[in-house]
């Protein structure tokens, strides 16, 4: 049987491919729980022209409990983006609710980044990527600063 977090996957990407075109949606072909998003940033921004890809690892307990979300490859240089892909957004920690979805997140993750004034890394870059290297983002205490982080 089906965990109720694969039905309601199955159902948010039924509504990505119809709804959102602005974001592609690649489900892992080996862990059914695990998604990768790829996005462009928005016109009319510092980072206009770029391209980038999240991976969503999901739980059982989804949506009650936040996907863990973080940037692969190379992440934009923001001060809420870790050099390690971590991304300090009160919505995917503390600020999650269930009504959240995967294209939700997209979406507040791109106005993150359409909002951004300059390009800068967060102050705590070094330290943070140091001392949280073989951990899952999800797992950090994040202290949120503003209503942007």
């Amino acid at each position: 049987m089906r965990s109720r977090a694969c039905r309601r996957l199955e159902k948010e990407l039924v509504q990505i491919k119809r709804d959102h075109s602005s974001f592609e949606v690649i489900p892992s072909e080996d862990e059914e729980l695990k998604w990768r998003v790829i996005f462009s940033a928005p016109e009319d921004c510092i980072y206009t022209g770029e391209k980038y890809a999240l991976n969503f690892t999901f739980d059982d307990t989804y949506p009650v409990e936040s996907p863990e979300v973080v940037f692969v490859g190379k992440p934009p240089v923001h001060e809420h983006v870790y050099s390690n892909g971590f991304i300090c957004l009160s919505s995917l920690h503390s600020g999650w609710r269930p009504s959240f979805t995967v294209a939700s997140t997209v979406l507040s993750i791109i106005s993150m980044l359409a909002s951004a004034k300059n390009k800068k890394k967060p102050k705590d870059d070094k330290e943070v990527v140091r001392t949280t290297k073989g951990q899952r983002s999800k797992d950090q205490s994040w202290e949120f600063h503003d209503e942007t982080c």
